[in-house]
C-alpha cells in the first residue's frame, strides 16, 4: 500500500510542476488575447473522517490566439466574480496557447505555493520510504522468531 501511495504522491508532484512550468511560460511569453468565459461550475469534494467538503470553481474560457485557430481551455480555482459571459484577459505561450492561463501574472506567489506543495508530497514520500523499512524490517524480525532461529542457540 505503501508504494501505490509514494506513485500517486509521485504522479501528483509531477503534475504539479508541469502546471507550475506552463504557468512561467505562458506569464513569460509576454502573449496575452481577450477570452470569453463560456462557461463556470463548482466541483464539490468530501475530505478526511470529519467529511469536510471543499469546492472548487471552474471557468471554461475560448480565445483566438496570433495563430488564427479558436483554443478553448479549462481552469480551476478562478475568481468567481468571472461569469459566463465576461471577457478577460489570458496569458498564453506561442507553441502551447491550450496551456494559457486568465490568472494574473503572480511568479512569486506560484513558486511559493508550489514549493510548498512539494515539501507536503517529500514529506509524504518520505513517511512511504520509512514505513516500508521499518515494515520490512519488523516482519523480518517477526520470521526470525516464528522459524525458531533465535531460540537455538538458548537450548541445553
Amino acid at each position: 500500500m505503501p508504494t501505490l501511495i509514494g506513485a500517486g504522491v509521485i504522479a501528483m508532484a509531477v503534475k504539479v510542476i508541469k502546471r507550475y512550468s506552463q504557468l512561467r511560460q505562458a506569464w513569460a511569453s509576454g502573449l496575452t488575447a481577450q477570452a470569453r468565459c463560456l462557461r463556470t461550475y463548482a466541483t464539490t469534494s468530501r475530505h478526511g473522517e470529519d467529511h469536510h467538503i471543499a469546492t472548487t470553481l471552474h471557468h471554461v474560457y475560448e480565445f483566438t490566439p496570433h495563430a488564427g485557430r479558436p483554443v478553448r481551455f479549462e481552469e480551476e480555482n478562478g475568481p468567481a466574480t468571472i461569469v459566463e459571459g465576461d471577457l478577460v484577459t489570458v496569458y498564453y505561450a506561442a507553441g502551447h496557447p491550450e496551456a494559457a492561463t486568465a490568472h494574473e501574472p503572480s511568479p512569486g506567489k506560484s513558486a511559493a505555493a508550489t514549493i510548498g506543495v512539494l515539501c507536503f508530497f517529500g514529506v509524504m514520500l518520505a513517511f512511504c520510504v520509512f514505513f516500508m523499512a521499518t515494515a520490512h524490517d519488523m516482519f523480518s524480525a517477526a520470521d526470525m522468531f516464528d522459524s525458531g532461529d533465535v531460540f537455538d542457540s538458548e537450548l541445553p
